[in-house]
This record gives C-alpha cells, structure tokens and sequence, in this order.
C-alpha cells in the first residue's frame, strides 16, 4: 500500500494492535500520542497504570512498552511502512519511553505471520501437554530473541527446578505482603473483575499437585478447590536474559519477548509468563545465576511454552482511553 497518507483509521488500527500486547496484570501501562507533522507514535508510561509495590523500579513497565512497541512495529511494516524506533529520546521526557515513526516503503514482507499472530496470541495458564517442542522451534525462538538485543536459553531438569521453586517463593510472599495484595486485588477484582482473563477455576496459585506454580492473579484469595486437571510434568520454560540491567535493556527485553511469544503463537505454541520470582531482588538473583545455558545476564522474564488450550482474551482499553485526544 502507499506510504503517502495515514488516515485516522489506520492510525487507530496500529494503536489497537500495540495494545494486544501483554503487561503484568493486564494493567496496560501505556498512553500514546502521534505528531502527524512528522509522521511519529509516541509510547509513554501510564504512570497511573503502574504497580508501586510490585514494581517500584518501572521495570514490568518498561517492559510491557516494548511489548506494545513492538507490536506497534510489526502493524507499521504489515501496512507498508519502514517502523523507525528510537527508545527514551528525550532524556527531559523520562515518561516518553519510545517513539515510532512511519517511515518509507517497508523493507520486508515478512511481518505478516508475525501480524496474524499478534491477534491470536493470549496467555494460557490451562495444563499442556507433555508433547516436546522441536528443535527447530527452539532455534527459531532463541533467534527472536537474539535478533532484539536479548538472549534466550531453555534450562535443563535442576535449572526448571530452581526457577519453579524461585516462583513458588515469590508467590508465598506476594500472597503475604498486604501491599501488593491490594494491588492484586484492585487490578483482578477490581471495577474490571474480567481483567484476570480466567475463569474462577483457574485462579488457584498452581496445580492440585504443586507442580507448576502459575500467576496468582489474586493474593488475597486462597480457593478452597484448585484444579483436578493434571498440569504437565516437564514443564518447558524459556529464560529471557539481556546483557544489562538499564531501561533500555528492559526495553529491548519487552520488544524480545513479544517477538519470541508472536513466534511461538505463529507455531500453534502456547505461551504464559513467569515473572513472580523477578519482582523479588534476591530470588531475581538466582535467576541470573546458572539455571541455564545462556551465559551472563540479567534474568528479565520467565516463559512456559507448549501445546494446549488456548487462552481467554482479557480485555483492552479503547483507543480513546490510552490517546485521548490525539486521534
């Protein structure tokens, strides 16, 4: 198509697919704003949509962004133009975290799976099956990842081990910190109830067998039946790792992440996040330490993969309520 002209319409249509992308309890962290003279999206952090106790540094939230502005890349180039993305360009602007500009023809034509994918791709935090994924998944993956500044390892039995008993912890804690169970509690059960996308059966912090801890989207509530259904007994997780630790690497690790999950969607792969053990700094510790073979770096998120049940889509603010008026 040409990149002569946007209309609002398509400009909408980008914006919806930036923010189909995930963010720690779907809190949706972002705002955006377009300078139409230069053809640019602005990503900034909702401040407002942050989580003050479990995320006092803005990490998940820089995260989240790259999510969404990778997104926002891979509808630009499905509609024709060459996304040119520039993160934190106003160090005076700390909440501007990433621009996007429309540029020329796009470069390649392979963002449309990529694109298929970004609308189907949804958490599931259901049982998969014990089914192995293939090598080459494996290697397309850890591709992904590497192709946006981060690295992509799959730990061995004792690394899977050490991170499901890292997030074990961490959800013993978070469900004991009365801080970041109000926190819980106002995101999942909140004026949104539905934001936690699951149905009440699935809200238990892990299987009736204590095998796969899974996100606890309400600390405060302790279910009395968990899940009958068996989860999967070699669970495959994925350790996403950027060489360090500033906002940019958390940028980039978003834009890795969503990169990798799109993949794995495009593959008929199921995908959830760990990030529970990430929100403590010393369990985060044993994260960046050897629980796989990717060599150094910061552990900056956790992701089980396999073959199962699709998720359920949790809902999305509307495009006027993260540009207001901007469109």
């Amino acid at each position: 198509m040409s990149t002569a002209t946007l209309d609002i319409p398509t400009l909408e249509r980008l914006i919806v697919a930036a923010v189909a992308a995930p963010s720690l309890h779907n809190t949706q962290p972002w705002r955006f704003g377009f300078d139409a003279q230069t053809r640019t999206v602005q990503v900034h952090a909702a401040t407002d949509h942050g989580l003050r106790h479990t995320d006092p540094a803005g990490r998940a939230v820089h995260l989240s962004v790259g999510c969404a502005v990778f997104n926002l890349r891979v509808a630009a180039a499905r509609y024709g133009w060459e996304p040119v993305t520039r993160l934190l360009p106003r160090p005076d602007r700390p909440d501007l975290l990433a621009t996007v500009r429309l540029g020329g023809a796009a470069r390649t034509a392979r963002a449309s799976a990529l694109y298929e994918a970004l609308w189907c791709r949804h958490s599931s935090r259901f049982p998969y099956s014990d089914r192995p994924l293939p090598a080459d998944l494996l290697a397309e993956l850890t591709e992904a990842a590497h192709v946006e500044g981060a690295s992509l390892s799959f730990p061995g039995p004792r690394g899977t081990g050490r991170i499901l008993r890292a997030t074990w912890d961490a959800e013993v804690r978070n469900r004991g910190d009365a801080d970041r169970a109000a926190e819980s509690r106002h995101w999942t059960s909140g004026p949104h109830p539905a934001l936690s996308g699951l149905a009440p059966a699935a809200l238990g912090p892990q299987d009736c067998l204590d095998r796969i801890p899974v996100r606890d989207f309400g600390a405060h509530r302790h279910p009395a039946v968990l899940l009958t259904r068996p989860y999967e007994t070699h669970p495959a997780l994925a350790l996403l790792r950027t060489a360090h630790d500033r906002r940019t690497d958390w940028l980039r690790a978003g834009q890795a992440l969503e990169r990798v999950l799109l993949v794995a969607t495009a593959r008929g792969v199921r995908t959830s996040l760990f990030h529970q053990a990430l929100e403590w700094p010393d369990l985060r510790r044993i994260l960046d330490g050897p629980t796989g073979s990717g060599g150094p770096g910061r552990a900056q998120m956790v992701i089980r993969l396999g073959y199962g049940p699709e998720g359920p889509a949790s809902p999305r603010r509307t495009v006027e309520e993260v540009m207001g008026n901007s469109v």
